[in-house]
């Protein structure tokens, strides 16, 4: 297994209290696979991505838990072995670029200095650099501009650029086609499935379920920074068995079919005081009173490789 997750949690100090980002969450990713988390905005999808890579910003803090790379712990790495991974076997796209990118250096400087730290020299450096620009489609002369001189969409090729410097072994995108328009985000998810086809492990963050179906090998979903259910695509799409992944699905829009889209009632909970039990069954038709509300369920395997947390899972085909 080339990740593996367990028991991981994270928490947020804020004046205004503890936010439990996420917890308990345990997870696994084989070498060459697609898996796509996904959920509503604040369900912990990228607090634990930023966790995996050792990366959780101030006043987050991981409180329990191992992150298993290759057999190794990144969580109890010093930090110089850490440097050595980062970037070289594991490599992370940031939701906005223009914060990952340096505004005032050019393109190329960063696109070096990347791979120089890790051993490469700088005249090899440059041409490789102008040569990853060219594979995910930007002309070699975007070496010499600076961030804000590109797009969106651009800046995005570049951060990919520079993660595909040393083919990783495990690539983590955060939401990288947020903000970016249909054509532009289908550019960018075919340059990430070229860099599977070509043995890179991808671990995708999205709010879109209908684009985690379309490029994904097992999709996790996550609510109120809980991992509620995992399976395969079809497992996923054809045997949902959280009432949570029933509505995400449900309120995807169908423009072949005629009536609104379903949206979920209610709204997450606030994780400084997570509901008791089952987290969702605030917004959950099929909950039951005296122990939804009370007792918290397991995370279980249903089926081979399909898990759940839910007392009653597929209830709505009994």
């Amino acid at each position: 297994m080339l990740l593996e997750v367990k028991n991981l949690s994270v928490y947020y100090y804020t004046l205004s209290g503890v936010v439990r980002g996420a917890e308990g969450i345990s997870f696994s990713v084989r070498e060459g696979e697609w898996i796509t988390f996904v959920g509503e905005s604040g369900s912990g999808k990228s607090t634990v991505a930023h966790a995996v890579m050792n990366l959780v910003p101030s006043p987050g803090r991981i409180v329990s838990g191992e992150v298993l790379f290759n057999g190794r712990n990144l969580l109890k790495l010093p930090g110089e072995e850490l440097r050595k991974i980062r970037g070289k076997e594991m490599t992370m796209i940031f939701q906005d670029p223009m914060t990952s990118l340096d505004p005032l250096r050019t393109v190329g400087d960063q696109m070096v200095e990347a791979m120089t730290v890790h051993g490469v020299e700088e005249a090899e450096a440059k041409r490789k650099a102008k040569e990853l620009l060219e594979r995910v489609n930007l002309p070699g002369d975007r070496f010499n501009y600076y961030p804000h001189q590109l797009s969106g969409g651009q800046r995005q090729r570049v951060s990919i650029a520079i993660a595909m410097a040393f083919r990783p072994k495990l690539l983590i995108a955060d939401e990288p086609t947020t903000a970016l328009d249909v054509i532009v985000q289908d550019s960018i998810m075919d340059i990430l499935n070229g860099m599977k086809e070509e043995g890179t492990s991808i671990y995708f963050v999205t709010h879109d379920i209908s684009l985690a179906v379309e490029r994904s090998d097992r999709i996790a979903v996550m609510y109120a920074g809980k991992l509620v259910e995992v399976g395969t695509v079809d497992q996923i799409v054809e045997n949902p068995l959280h009432p949570y992944t029933k509505a995400l699905i449900e309120a995807v829009p169908d423009l072949w079919k005629e009536g609104k889209v379903r949206a979920i009632p209610g709204y997450p909970p606030d994780l400084r005081s997570p509901p008791s039990g089952c987290r969702f069954h605030l917004r959950c038709p099929y909950a039951e009173a005296g122990l939804c509300n009370i007792e918290e369920p397991e995370f279980r395997e249903v089926e081979k490789g399909h898990f759940v947390a839910c007392h009653f899972p597929g209830v709505w085909r009994k």
